[in-house]
């Protein structure tokens, strides 16, 4: 299917079910989903624009309809078309916590409600068809790292060392890989985080981009949002929300600690190799000046004792010299 043919699709649409409209496209995000802020005189809402062959927004649509019925303020879900891949929802504004933060207007309040929602989360079991954030996929998304960074700045791992990655890693998840206990949304920070200043309570924190929730480990949303891969966030104000979260939750400060930084350098070697990915196999080279933050928060997570040994994996075959190298696509043969 051709651009054009698509965006005759979205047209239709549109005129079946907001009539005459004016289109603005909204800021790309990492996926292959587009979003549309579609304006009448009477109000405007978003498009999702989700390619069937590589999204499904019957996932989107059920975690909405769940984060909506226990009270967050996830977008209403105004109109689907599962076969075309388009979902039109409640228009949340353009008050991103990362726009905020941009703009010198965040504090700590935000930061609390985004503590406090996830600890409300955390309190309620996960839906019973969520699927599970398990040793497979744990593994599977820590070796991006491997397979797309090291190459992208020329090292060449041995079969046998790569083996020795994954193994390692192994042993690190071991307790907790099968973990299940809450919604993880997954890409909890700051750019799919909104402020709603006319709403109250936890209501007051729009949720976007959870279309690929698992249930998981707690402590992996609360790295997300502290260890935000696209601003820096103050040291006090995070050690600050961590142990907000320790007392609302009541989780023991020592096990819930080691669990935040194995997940924490799991997460934070995925994206790595993620935005390398991106840059290399889609051309969105603006993510690699994203990467030497993501390292400053991989480095203080592999600094944890349960992490001693992958800490001397990746000195070892990642040195300084290395994370401090350009990736360069031609280097990504294999992909």
């Amino acid at each position: 299917m051709t651009e054009l043919d698509r965006d005759r699709e979205i047209a239709a649409f549109l005129a079946q079910h907001m009539g005459g409209s004016t289109l603005a496209q909204l800021a790309d995000d990492a996926s292959f989903r587009r979003y549309w802020r579609a304006e009448t005189r009477d109000g405007s809402a978003v498009l999702m624009d989700a390619p069937p062959d590589k999204e499904d927004v019957g996932r989107f649509v059920a975690v909405a309809n769940y984060l909506r019925s226990i009270g967050f303020s996830a977008p209403k879900v105004l109109a689907t078309d599962f076969e075309q891949g388009f979902v039109l929802l409640e228009d949340l504004g353009d008050e991103k916590l990362s726009t905020l933060a941009a703009t010198g207007r965040i504090d700590w309040l935000h930061y609390e409600v985004a503590v406090d929602l996830l600890a409300d989360l955390h309190s309620r079991p996960p839906p019973s068809a969520t699927p599970p954030y398990n040793e497979t996929m744990l593994l599977g998304e820590v070796s991006l790292f491997v397979d797309w960074y090291l190459p992208g700045v020329a090292v060449k791992l041995a079969p046998a060392v790569r083996r020795s990655f994954v193994e390692l890693w192994r042993q690190a998840l071991r307790r907790y890989a099968n973990v299940f206990d809450v919604l993880v949304l997954r890409d909890y920070h700051a750019d799919n985080l909104m402020w709603l200043a006319g709403r109250e309570g936890l209501a007051r924190l729009g949720l976007l981009d959870f279309q690929d929730a698992v249930a998981g480990h707690p402590a992996y949303d609360l790295v997300s949002l502290l260890e935000d891969a696209r601003l820096d966030v103050d040291v006090a104000l995070a050690e600050a929300m961590f142990n907000r979260y320790l007392t609302a939750t009541e989780r023991d400060p020592k096990s819930f600690g080691a669990a935040f930084a194995i997940l924490g350098a799991q997460r934070n070697s995925k994206i790595i190799g993620i935005f390398t990915r991106l840059a290399v196999r889609d051309g969105k080279r603006g993510y690699l000046d994203l990467i030497p933050r993501v390292w400053r928060y991989l480095e203080r997570d592999l600094a944890h004792p349960e992490l001693a040994t992958l800490r001397d994996w990746y000195r070892r075959h990642a040195p300084p010299d290395v994370r401090d190298s350009v990736v360069s696509p031609a280097m990504v043969t294999s992909r």
